[in-house]
């Protein structure tokens, strides 16, 4: 009797477990960045709540977000009509694996990962949860061995970062007043090393004399480091630095503050936190991965595999140039590199320049002839 009134007690306690939503929520999981790390994690926000739901998160709760706030994104597509979303936010990896299964637990018709960090978390759920559908940002799922593979129920979108990132180093190439220009990492990871060997690569292209110094924090999410490893950088002569640090680069936005220098950001427009140094953002649309999966659930097209968003598809790119207080780049020089720039961009697109996505790529690329791209103001092609 005892056994049998534990067994119903057990049942009992998992459809406790299991809550009623309304129709199409959605729950999002994000990393140890959390809210707020104005980069990747509020990206993804950005496309579920302001882009899907048309809400705003308030000390208050979700608020209707006035239109003309939204007008001001970048990407406004038309709003969704979902409820107000869940949203839970892990402080370790530890968090991860039972975040995601909670948000299954309350009903979520849709679950997105924010993360390459949430790869492990998000193929166990999954595997547990045939009948889920999940979204995760930043990653392939990896089988045992640690390869790529596909599973029915997830869609893995991952993006050509080295691409945007070339971009940002053609753009710092070309306007460094010292010749030496820095890029921070957060881990020392593939991902990281792709944002790393594109931006390497761009500099290259249009200004083989400068330097590019490079430095990882070990983190994503210690900001005190950020500032030490950006404070080192300008110390030793950068002008312009490039972070790819997670909440680590808003430290490096910090010590550009301090030192009067430039810092291009990542992942989100970047410019508001210092708009008189964010030279530029290499910005990866994790809004509009969110926004189309969401879209597609909603008119039952979602399916798993993989998505991969580039400069072609709008997923990777900069954002509009700012850092307008550095008295040493006058609009006339802004503007000549900024030219050059959407030359080279094009030239990506076209097949024509294939950026560099690792170390090794990056020992082989040969920077193409700025002649042949029309980069007229790039210091290869000057006599």
């Amino acid at each position: 009797m005892k056994r049998i009134a534990l067994c119903v007690c057990a049942a009992a306690l998992a459809l406790a477990c299991k809550k009623k939503q309304a129709e199409h929520t959605i729950g999002l999981a994000l990393d140890v960045g959390g809210r707020g790390d104005q980069s990747f994690n509020d990206g993804a926000l950005r496309g579920l709540e302001a882009m899907a739901a048309g809400l705003r998160y308030t000390a208050r709760g979700y608020q209707p977000l006035p239109d003309a706030e939204y007008e001001k994104l970048e990407l406004h597509p038309p709003h969704l009509p979902i409820p107000p979303p869940l949203v839970l936010s892990g402080k370790a990896q530890e968090d991860y694996e039972p975040n995601l299964q909670l948000l299954v637990d309350q009903g979520a018709e849709l679950v997105i990962a924010v993360g390459f960090m949430m790869e492990p978390a998000v193929r166990a759920v999954s595997a547990r949860n045939p009948s889920a559908k999940f979204l995760l940002i930043d990653s392939p799922v990896l089988d045992g061995s640690g390869r790529p593979t596909t599973v029915p129920n997830v869609r893995a979108v991952v993006f050509r970062e080295h691409e945007g990132s070339m971009l940002a180093g053609a753009l710092a190439g070309e306007l460094t007043r010292s010749g030496k220009i820095g890029f921070v990492g957060g881990m020392q990871l593939p991902l990281i090393r792709k944002f790393e060997a594109g931006y390497r690569a761009g500099a290259r292209a249009v200004n083989p004399q400068a330097q590019v110094l490079v430095a990882y924090t070990g983190t994503f999410d210690d900001e005190k480091k950020g500032i030490e490893v950006g404070q080192d950088l300008y110390a030793r002569g950068c002008d312009i630095v490039f972070h790819g640090a997670g909440l680590d680069g808003l430290g490096v936005i910090k010590a550009a503050q301090q030192a009067g220098k430039l810092v291009i950001g990542v992942d989100s427009d970047q410019s508001h936190v210092a708009p008189h140094n964010v030279l530029t953002s290499m910005v990866k649309h994790a809004d509009l991965a969110v926004y189309l999966a969401v879209k597609d659930v909603l008119e039952g097209k979602f399916a798993g595999g993989d998505v991969v968003l580039g400069l072609r598809e709008g997923g990777v790119g900069l954002a509009p140039a700012g850092g307008d207080a550095i008295a040493a780049i006058t609009p006339e020089m802004r503007s000549a590199a900024l030219a050059d720039v959407e030359r080279l961009r094009a030239a990506i697109i076209a097949g024509k320049v294939r950026p560099p996505g690792t170390l090794d790529e990056l020992a082989r690329f040969k920077p193409p002839d700025p002649a042949e791209l029309g980069l007229a103001h790039a210091v290869a092609a000057r006599p």
